[in-house]
């Protein structure tokens, strides 16, 4: 029974790495974003299996999977969240005088490289 654990979880570990290699470089966040977030099912199947620990050495591991499982999902989110804030508008520095946002509403105006309004 434990060597058929043992290989299903080398052939997962091998399958992993072989799809993930396969990812370009400008889709590996989103997709890494995406998969971390799923992993709620697994701190849930953590929590499940905790409950039927009945040994010290259950408790801990469970505590250590449970552990990680909720790092990974909180770290999901803050990646998700944090490549999101590369996508948000900036808007105009307000300058003194309320002058940029007057002409600009106007369309009779360009800011300078330094940032001031000129007409």
């Amino acid at each position: 029974m434990l060597l058929t654990d043992f290989i299903i979880f080398v052939l997962s570990l091998w399958v992993g790495f072989e799809v993930i290699s396969e990812v370009p470089a400008t889709l590996h966040t989103p997709l890494m974003s995406a998969a971390n977030s799923i992993h709620g099912i697994v701190l849930a199947g953590a929590i499940i299996i905790a409950a039927t620990a009945h040994s010290l050495a259950g408790y801990v591991l469970a505590f250590i999977a449970v552990a990680f499982a909720a790092m990974n999902v909180v770290g999901g989110y803050v990646v998700t969240g944090r490549m999101l804030k590369m996508f948000r508008r900036r808007t105009p520095a307000a300058v003194p005088g309320g002058r940029q946002a007057s002409a600009v509403a106007a369309g009779t105006a360009a800011s300078g490289p330094d940032g001031r309004v000129t007409s």
